[in-house]
This record gives structure tokens, C-alpha cells and sequence, in this order.
């Protein structure tokens, strides 16, 4: 039987490592692996593609995401290019001058190092947008900045009394006046006013997002809030229109959001969106957990606590948004249905949390084949590493932050102190320890490119900092544990099993590079491009010339 396309000509990376030359896809799945053999299958009509000695490999997959949110954010104010305070209002006041339609100046994507303290001031946006509010989340989303007429509208005032789950940012002189951001639960006070998306704007913003991921090579990814979150606007009748009318063409899998302000009284309605959501290529089996917040703003849980900037133990130890006395009991009740928990946890604390929530899952119900991945993983105790491997729980690793760069060397690492800072995102440890590790971005927060992630897994520097200081050396990993970790180890996440390698019987998801990375230097992996894209055999992207 003939194949459908047949690539040849060029390095093919198998689970074995780079053994083959030629692969035959038919009927959206590869049906032979090898070299001059699988030449045979040609026939008339079969779609021949010449790698010319780049590499083919399978399809990435982004472990932790949130497509709509980032296509959203790319059609309003989106400020995730700006680098300096000036920079970011100057793009502000461009973007509210370019729509004096628009009754909000909505968007976001600003990056904390680019204020002192990482708090930018109401004043700063006043002086360019006076008369219409304006609310924009940081790059992490963890935090949110406003105008005085945002606060206006919301009635926030010197009196008004911070969330239990959030923080409103104070003049400095001691007044108590909001000085203009909002952290974690805070937001919400604001973001609430901001106007919706239309159910129209979702399913553009979705389908403008997943043009993008394929065009970086990403074939299927897990959306890490599928839900209703501090004003987030709810992914899920997109992805469902999507899966329906075929415009779907990745495969994924959706994490529905715990309210954390509830207990277990909401895992039937869990249990109902679960069924009714998945369809087609979208399914949604998943819980996100959030535990805590962010080390930049101090909400991340630490095990001991935050020092100040003279290097003295403060009285804050961070955030944990869930009851960790009652995360084991819902744990173990969503394993036993079936569910795969996806935990943020960020401090060593959150991190300790959900292992020991894993272990009395394990102990309750066994072990199941539900997959519980931990994402982030900024600070991890090393009393902890080793647990990974024993409860089977996969390390969900975000290469890009493990860098120096201002946001770590300004608002994080003095406030860890040293031993703590070198216990940060340990990918060596845990992969030398036996850990699973996936990967993702969390793209809006940082870019979705795999290439610029695996760089920095490997060199531990940011592709534009070469001559930069390589941060924790030890915790580097090699090319093909990044690689795997973006493929294999996201697919096992996903329960994608028949996707993530290349092997015969694995649907031909898969991605042609410009290049062969192993044939290149360490520091120039990130210049590596992705030439074409297939998600079941099927041409999903194709670069200018490929």
C-alpha cells in the first residue's frame, strides 16, 4: 500500500535518538519508520517531502497555556514588547489615542522589572488616558494595573480593606491611597467592570492563537484555565464551537478551573463540564488547582519566610489560595473520578502541598493512571525532588524564567535569600532523580516559542543574553531531555499516547525544522525555525519557502 506523504532525505528523531532517515504517513498516522526501505511506499500520488537534512520530529506540545487569553490580548492593548516604564505608557497613550471608540483601555502584558518595585502608579496612566479607565494585567497576570478612574468606578478608596486572596498596592507615604496595582484577588475588584469578549471575540482570539502555535510547531497543548478567573474570560464555548464546526485543528485538553473560594461541593458540576465539554479534539478531564501566587510579589508559599531588601526574615510566607488541611481530601475525591489534578505551585510550600495531596490520593485510591502534574515549580525543597518520581508526578517545567534577568535578580532572588534562590526550577535534579518533566510556557506570561524554552533549558541564559551569568549550571538539561520534555513528556500529560514520538502506529503529528539543532551550538539552539507543521498528516503551517 502506498503512502499518503513520505518525508526523506534527513535526521529523523525517534524515541531511539536520531536512527532514521524516512517516515511514510497514511490515513493521518505514520505507517513506517526507517531508510532506504521506507522509500518503497511511494506511489503516484504520494505527497513526497524532502527534509534536505533538517530534522523532522513530533509535534510540540505545550503543557501549560492560555491560547484565548493571549489572542485576546494581541487585538487590544498588548504591551508584552515594551521593556522600560516609558516604553510601556508611550504604548499605552498610542493604543488609547489609535481607539477613542473603546469606553475601557483593556490589554496588558507589562513587565514588572520595568517599574521600581515592580508596582507602576495610577499617576503614570492618568496623565494619558484621564477620562476613560483602563485595566491591564502584568505579564504574569498575578497582578493588574489601573487608572483613577478604574479605581473610581470600583469605589476603591484608602478604606477599602484588601480581599482575603489579594493585595491593593498603597501610596508609599503611608495614607493608605491605592497607588494604582492590584495583586492576585484584588484584581478581580476592577476587572469585573471591564467589558467581556463576545462569544465572537473568543473564538477569533482562539483560532488567531492556534495560527500561531502551529506556526511555532505545536500540535496539541493543555489549556491551563478553562473557567471563570479574576475577570478571565472563559475559553470553553470556543474551544467547543471550534471542536465542532472541524476549525479545531490542535488537540486539546482543558484544565477546568477550582473555585478556590469553594470546597467540594462543586466536583458534580466538575463532573458535568467534564462531560459536557469534550468533543472531538477537545477534551476535559483535567482540574487546575492554583495554590499560591508569585515570588515576584511575595504570594508564592514559602516553607520559611520572606526576607526584606536588608536581608531580615519578614512575618510573610506567601499565599496558599486552597486550604492545604483540605487539598488532600479533594485530591484523593477528584482521582477517584477520574481526574487528572494540574497543580500551579510555585513555592517550596505549594510544591510540598500538592506532593503530600498526590501521596494521599495514592494511598486512598491507589495508583491510577490519572497523570497529576505539578507547573511551575519555581522553588522546590530538595527533600522534595525525589517524590516526583516515587508518586508518579510529573514535573511541568516553564524554561523560560530560569534565567537571570531583571524580574529574578531585582524582585526575587533577595527576597529568597541564597540557599533558597539556588533551589530554584531544578531540571537537572528532578530529571537526575527520575522525574517525568513536560513543558510549557504559559504563554500570555512568556513567549510560546518551544525553540527559545529548550534554549534556555539548555544554556540556563535567555537566547539574547549570551554573555550573561548561566544560572544554577547544575540544573541545565541536555537537548534531547529538553526536546522530550516539549514532545514525549507533554504528551504523557495530555494522555495523547499515540502522539509525542515517532514510531509506527503514533499519529503523524509532527514538525520539520529548519535545521538539525543537535548540528548546532548550544547558544545558537534558539535560532533554530520551524519550517512545517501536521497534525495528523494534515499541513497545519508552512514557513515562506519551505
Amino acid at each position: 500500500m502506498h503512502a499518503d506523504l513520505l518525508f526523506t532525505g534527513g535526521p529523523v528523531l525517534t524515541p531511539e535518538g536520531r536512527t532514521a532517515t524516512a517516515v511514510a504517513v497514511s490515513g493521518g498516522r505514520i505507517t513506517a519508520v526507517g531508510r532506504d526501505e521506507v522509500l518503497e511506499l511511494r506511489g503516484p500520488r504520494t505527497e513526497v517531502v524532502d527534509l534536505a537534512g533538517r530534522l523532522l520530529l513530533p509535534g510540540f506540545q505545550d503543557a501549560h497555556v492560555h491560547p484565548v487569553p493571549a489572542g485576546l490580548e494581541l487585538t487590544q492593548c498588548d504591551l508584552t514588547g515594551t521593556r522600560t516604564a516609558a516604553e510601556t505608557v508611550a504604548a499605552v497613550r498610542a493604543y488609547a489615542d489609535a481607539h477613542p471608540e473603546r469606553a475601557w483601555i483593556t490589554g496588558g502584558g507589562w513587565s514588572m522589572e520595568a517599574f521600581e518595585g515592580g508596582t507602576p502608579t495610577k499617576e503614570l496612566l492618568d496623565a494619558v488616558v484621564p477620562d476613560r479607565p483602563v485595566y491591564l494585567p502584568n505579564r504574569d497576570h498575578h497582578g493588574a494595573w489601573v487608572n483613577s478612574r478604574a479605581l473610581e468606578l470600583a469605589g476603591i478608596t484608602r478604606d477599602t480593606p484588601d480581599p482575603a486572596d489579594g493585595r491593593i498596592e498603597r501610596d508609599a507615604s503611608g495614607s493608605g491611597e491605592p497607588s494604582g496595582t492590584l495583586q492576585e484577588g484584588a484584581m478581580q475588584l476592577v476587572g469585573r467592570l471591564a467589558p467581556a469578549a463576545t462569544p465572537a471575540d473568543r473564538l477569533a482570539a482562539l483560532l488567531h492563537a492556534q495560527r500561531h502555535l502551529h506556526a511555532l510547531g505545536i500540535t496539541a497543548w493543555q489549556d491551563a484555565l478553562v473557567g471563570d478567573f479574576l475577570g478571565m474570560d472563559d475559553p470553553a464555548q470556543a474551544y467547543l464551537t471550534a471542536a465542532r464546526d472541524g476549525s479545531l485543528t490542535a488537540r486539546v485538553v482543558g484544565a477546568l478551573w477550582w473555585d478556590r473560594e469553594r470546597g467540594a461541593e462543586q466536583i458534580p458540576e466538575l463532573v458535568e463540564k467534564r462531560a459536557a465539554l469534550s468533543h472531538g479534539r477537545f477534551r476535559a478531564g483535567t482540574v487546575k488547582l492554583m495554590l499560591d501566587g508569585v515570588a515576584e510579589t511575595g504570594t508564592a508559599a514559602l516553607l520559611d519566610p520572606y526576607l526584606d531588601r536588608c536581608g531580615c526574615a519578614t512575618a510573610n510566607r506567601g499565599t496558599s489560595f486552597i486550604d492545604p488541611g483540605q487539598l488532600p481530601k479533594y485530591v484523593t475525591e477528584l482521582d477517584a473520578l477520574g481526574f487528572q489534578c494540574h497543580f500551579h505551585a510555585l513555592g517550596d510550600r505549594a510544591v510540598r502541598d500538592a506532593l503530600d495531596a498526590i501521596e494521599a490520593a495514592r494511598t486512598a485510591n491507589g495508583q491510577r493512571d490519572t497523570r497529576p502534574h505539578l507547573a511551575h515549580l519555581q522553588v522546590v525543597h530538595p527533600d522534595d525532588v525525589p517524590r516526583f518520581a516515587h508518586l508518579g508526578a510529573t514535573a511541568n517545567i516553564q524554561p523560560l524564567w530560569a534565567a537571570h534577568e531583571p524580574q529574578m535578580d531585582e524582585l526575587t532572588i533577595p527576597f529568597l535569600g541564597p540557599e533558597r534562590a539556588a533551589w530554584q526550577y531544578p531540571f537537572g535534579a528532578l530529571l537526575r532523580s527520575g522525574a517525568r518533566l513536560a513543558a510549557g510556557s504559559d504563554w500570555p506570561v512568556s513567549s510560546p516559542d518551544p525553540l527559545e524554552g529548550i534554549h534556555v533549558a539548555v544554556n540556563r541564559r535567555t537566547p539574547d543574553a549570551a554573555g550573561a551569568p548561566v544560572f544554577l549550571p547544575a540544573e541545565r538539561i541536555g537537548l534531547a531531555e529538553a526536546l522530550a520534555a516539549y514532545t514525549a513528556g507533554s504528551a504523557y500529560v495530555n494522555h495523547l499516547d499515540d502522539t509525542g514520538e515517532v514510531r509506527a502506529g503514533a499519529l503523524a503529528d509532527l514538525v520539520v525544522l529548519d535545521r538539525d539543532p543537535f548540528d548546532v551550538p548550544p547558544a545558537e539552539i534558539a535560532t533554530t525555525r520551524v519550517a512545517l507543521t501536521y497534525v495528523g498528516g494534515a499541513r497545519v503551517y508552512a514557513a515562506q519557502g519551505a
